[in-house]
């Protein structure tokens, strides 16, 4: 089987401008012309003149130099890939309306025109045998599509069943353990209490003995909690989701970006993939929960963890109504808000809940 040809952006060709690395576009295609220079008849100075540039007018200039059909030929041995098609991922004109509903996608003429993902198909194995650079595939992920029934990622079912998450599962799943560990904290910082199976009327008023600075503390531990929750919801949005800049040009680093956040971008209406299945959120939180127990006391620390776990499990519900639902005033401002990071500009925008950490640090969306 042939290799695929590999799918550039014009910033790729930009980004090659040396002696060492020298591309040039031409007709939608891309070249390596890097062995070429010290070969080139009008010397190297020439084609490092126009490195990272498009070169056909170039090409075609009677005064800078016409070139024959051999050199057309030549040029062609250098082939590496081609220009994607040219997408805007930042689009200032666009405004939320206040009932949003996309039309679907045609998924036919979408791969088609862009030759990028077959929502056809399970795709995660097409990010995974991408064809396509890094910046290619950040441009193209940020270009909604939508569809009327989630698109698969894996192509067995059991893997498939895994990445799918109706909104409800995660508070039914998360609720009893945040539960468990305010209680634990209110528990521990009471100190041991008399056993209520010694004594059957003791469970009606056990909550009685519980003296009223144990719940002060526990209650500041879970107050600290949900502050912690609204800022690592804005820095792990914007730092770890969006690593964009950061992320190496391999395979396997498209495909962490895709299950993490990409996806959400690339179909960001897909009912079912609007909040973290509870692997995902395990897999997260565990470095910050053990680093809570590492700085803090037990008792301090589950407190803490039960205040970001109820502001993640509002967070994940109102992420999922901001997509889905008709809401009250300030919802509905969150909800253009949102949208708008989606739609407009998605490299401002962070907060979901509140735009507090966006005014902080300066990455407040116009709506």
């Amino acid at each position: 089987m042939s290799k695929r040809i590999r799918i550039y952006t014009a910033d790729d060709v930009a980004a090659h401008t040396t002696s060492n690395s020298c591309w040039v576009s031409r007709a939608g295609k891309v070249y390596d012309v890097s062995g070429f220079l010290n070969d080139h008849p009008g010397g190297d100075d020439l084609i490092l003149a126009y490195a990272g540039k498009d070169v056909e007018e170039v090409m075609k200039d009677k005064i800078e130099h016409e070139h024959s059909d051999s050199a057309y030929s030549m040029l062609d041995e250098y082939m590496i890939g081609r220009l994607g098609t040219k997408e805007s991922i930042v689009r200032d004109d666009w405004e939320a309306p206040d009932d949003f509903h996309p039309d679907a996608t045609d998924s036919v003429q979408d791969y088609e025109k862009n030759a990028f993902l077959d929502l056809r198909k399970p795709l995660l194995r097409q990010v995974w045998e991408a064809n396509f650079s890094k910046l290619y595939y950040l441009q193209q992920v940020h270009q909604p599509r939508h569809l009327k029934e989630s698109a698969r990622l894996f192509g067995p079912d059991v893997l498939e069943m895994c990445t799918r998450t109706e909104w409800y599962v995660v508070p039914i799943f998360w609720t009893p353990i945040t539960v468990y560990l305010f209680l634990r904290s209110l528990f521990q910082f009471t100190g041991p209490l008399p056993n209520f199976f010694d004594n059957p009327a003791l469970p009606m008023s056990y909550l009685s003995l519980i003296p009223a600075d144990s719940v002060a503390k526990t209650m500041a531990c879970f107050f600290l909690g949900n502050l912690i929750w609204t800022i690592l919801e804005y820095t792990m949005h914007r730092f770890l989701f969006h690593i964009d800049n950061w992320l190496p040009d391999k395979p396997a680093f498209l495909v962490l970006h895709f299950l993490m956040h990409g996806i959400h971008h690339y179909l960001p209406m897909d009912r079912l993939r609007l909040v973290m299945p509870p692997t995902l959120f395990f897999v997260l939180q565990l470095p910050f929960t053990q680093l809570a127990y590492a700085i803090f006391p037990v008792a301090v620390a589950n407190g803490i963890i039960a205040g970001a776990f109820t502001f993640y499990i509002g967070y994940d519900c109102m992420h999922y109504a901001l997509h889905h639902t008709k809401l009250p005033q300030y919802f509905r401002e969150m909800k253009k808000y949102h949208l708008a990071h989606h739609y407009k500009n998605f490299e401002l925008g962070y907060g979901v809940t509140s735009k507090i950490w966006d005014y902080v640090f300066n990455t407040v969306l116009p709506v």
